[in-house]
């Protein structure tokens, strides 16, 4: 039985120190910018661009990913940037544009 107790305890130790050390990685991450450096920074650091790097220094605005588009051909997800819009849809490249077009609709598909 005193066994069984220990198992216990230790698994509920074990538990809260991993959830101690990702806490403790999360917010290293965050402090040094997504762990970039590594190490961090001191309040007298230089950055990247050699201006000084402190507790009061604007944050870098995190990169957001680019929008996808789903073609209207073939369904696939494409960058947006990369697409070929037509006629009000979107196309993951010319080609699916024009096979699209060329299709039969309304009446004339019967």
């Amino acid at each position: 039985m005193r066994q069984i107790f220990l198992l216990i305890l230790l698994f509920i130790v074990g538990q809260w120190l991993v959830k101690a050390l990702r806490r403790h990685d999360a917010q290293a991450s965050q402090r040094t910018g997504a762990g970039a450096n590594g190490a961090g920074g001191a309040s007298g650091a230089k950055g990247p661009n050699g201006a000084a790097r402190g507790p009061n220094a604007p944050q870098a605005q995190p990169q957001l990913a680019e929008p996808m588009i789903r073609c209207a051909e073939c369904g696939v997800h494409a960058p947006k940037s990369d697409s070929v819009v037509v006629a009000g849809q979107p196309f993951c490249s010319a080609a699916h544009a024009q096979r699209h077009g060329a299709r039969p609709s309304g009446r004339d598909a019967r």
